[in-house]
């Protein structure tokens, strides 16, 4: 049992799982702070200190669902009930959470947290017994890392998914078709006159190029910008003077109801999140289980955890590295859509950042064969941080520049989670060594609270940082007034994170040698129980 070899169907149903679950949280990471504040209408402070409110509640009720897995008990195993169980309510609280309904200021903050809070719960429940369930396919350290290896291609692909694709859907289904009177004033100049056929509540114009710059007609001493935000009511004209652009026409505008569009496309994404998570319940199963000897005492388990020193490291490079990918992940779009002023660009960015990604998942196995668990974590963390951090250095016009370094981070990026969540299965490995007592649940919800705790966090500080340059992202002169916050965001800022990480990584006991220690041992008892009759 120890030393079986998991089936390559079980390792791609198990890697769906995680693409399901990156649909909802790289959705989420990625648009949802430019959807609160731009969309929605949330002010950049509010937003981030709704991300991180509702994070508090993360670390109890992770260690509670840890608990009920490992408490669990079904005909399916006690972690894959929950997979199924949740997938058609985490598809729905996501669509919720992308949808706009006509509240008022403090009617959105409640609404806003509401979502958000039953999103991270639901989350929580689903994430934490998936992730345990990665512990208990197998009892093999290095089957392990293969399996992970498979899980987190199957992360990336589902965040490539989603953030290749929403920006293109919302275009599709929020397009907006009004009147379009174009009148050339010179050579690079035109009077625009935009009837609409219909109410939209935040409507966003530019070109569809990116490069003129729009006035409105009655307004012509305020500061162009090359995109305007309004409020469309049906029957009404708005009239702007466009500048800086040659041989435009009236298909030369993108006019896009936000609202719309992102709603809809979330609304598909969330069926085919709950339709992927009912496949990973369908191929993978469980095959380690705790010593028969073991007796439900909660109180032991906790004071197993509490003293496991792996585990606690681990919790805290997770709560980093968590912070550093989330800072990065959710200042993506904004970074695109007004300091390059190109959000579409920004899909083909984050796909080449997933391409990526899924290499440097599956390098992991290899290059932690060769270099150990603990010292790739090292390498990896201060390479990325690096790299980023020379982001820093571009500028809107280096787009060749800023894809090779956000990709090379990236590539070192993606080692990260595939570690972490395999070296969660060799600290649950190490307890049941030390205590004779194994809680694979609660081991795996320093997972998920490192993730949603970590994302709480880098929301707050890409909230905060953007309100103290006063960014509204409604308002394109504050949004220009706040570009170099945005670019402290997108390049050294999270890179403190990642090196604070490879610092406490120095203090990982569970080397190479350590696991193959344990692992031997391990695979003696379990073949002593088993001829006992124990398992």
């Amino acid at each position: 049992m120890s030393k079986h070899t998991v089936p390559i169907v079980e390792k791609l149903g198990y890697g769906l799982g995680d693409a399901a679950a990156n649909i909802a949280w790289r959705g989420v990471a990625t648009f949802l702070f430019i959807f609160y504040t731009d969309v929605f209408g949330l002010s950049p402070a509010s937003a981030g200190l709704v991300l991180l409110t509702a994070r508090f509640s993360d670390g109890i009720s992770d260690v509670v669902m840890g608990v009920i897995g490992d408490h669990t008990n079904s005909k399916h195993g006690k972690f894959r009930p929950w997979i199924l169980w949740t997938a058609i309510p985490l598809g729905l609280i996501l669509a919720l959470l992308f949808t706009t309904p006509n509240f008022d200021e403090g009617g959105k903050m409640i609404y806003a947290y509401v979502s958000y809070i039953l999103f991270t719960l639901i989350y929580t429940a689903n994430n934490i017994p998936y992730g345990a369930l990665m512990g208990v396919m197998t009892g093999d350290d290095k089957e392990r890392t293969s399996i992970g290896s498979f899980r987190m291609s199957g992360a990336f692909a589902g965040g490539m998914l989603v953030q290749a694709s929403l920006l293109f859907l919302v275009a599709h289904f929020g397009n907006v078709a009004p009147n379009i009177n174009l009148s050339e004033i010179d050579e690079e100049s035109y009077k625009v006159e935009i009837t609409a056929t219909k109410d939209v509540e935040s409507v966003g114009i530019k070109t569809n190029n990116g490069i003129a710059t729009f006035q409105w007609n009655d307004n012509l001493n305020e500061e162009a910008t090359k995109r305007k935000n309004f409020q469309m009511e049906s029957g009404s004209t708005y009239s702007f003077i466009v500048n800086g652009e040659k041989g435009l026409t009236a298909n030369s505008f993108t006019i896009i109801d936000q609202k719309k569009g992102y709603s809809t496309s979330m609304y598909i994404m969330s069926v085919l999140l709950a339709l992927l998570m009912i496949v990973t319940f369908f191929t993978t199963k469980e095959r380690v289980l705790p010593p028969k000897s073991q007796r439900s005492n909660l109180g032991a388990d906790f004071k197993n955890l509490l003293t496991n020193r792996p585990w606690m490291v681990l919790i805290v490079i997770g709560l980093l590295f968590n912070i550093y990918n989330a800072i990065k992940q959710g200042i993506v779009i904004i970074y695109f859509t007004h300091y390059l002023n190109d959000e579409l660009l920004s899909a083909s960015y984050l796909v080449g950042l997933g391409l990526v990604s899924i290499a440097g998942a599956f390098a992991t196995a290899p290059l932690s064969n060769r270099l150990g668990k603990r010292n790739l974590f090292i390498y990896a963390l201060l390479f990325s941080a690096i790299v980023n951090a020379l982001l820093w250095f571009c500028g809107p016009t280096d787009i060749t520049g800023i894809f090779v370094l956000g990709i090379l981070s990236e590539f070192a990026a993606a080692i990260f989670p595939t570690l972490f969540f395999v070296m969660l299965g060799d600290v649950a490995d190490f307890s049941e060594w030390k205590n004779e007592r194994r809680a694979t649940g609660l081991i795996y919800s320093a997972g998920s609270f490192a993730t949603k705790f970590g994302g709480g966090i880098a929301g707050a500080i890409i909230g905060f940082i953007l309100a103290s340059y006063n960014y509204d992202g409604t308002n394109a002169l504050s949004i220009e007034q706040s570009f170099p916050g945005i670019k402290m965001l997108m390049s050294w800022v999270p890179s403190i994170m990642a090196v604070l990480a490879a610092f406490f990584m120095l203090f990982y006991p569970l080397t190479s040698n350590k696991m193959n220690e344990i692992t031997t041992e391990l695979n003696s008892r379990r073949k002593i129980e088993l001829a006992n009759g124990e398992f």
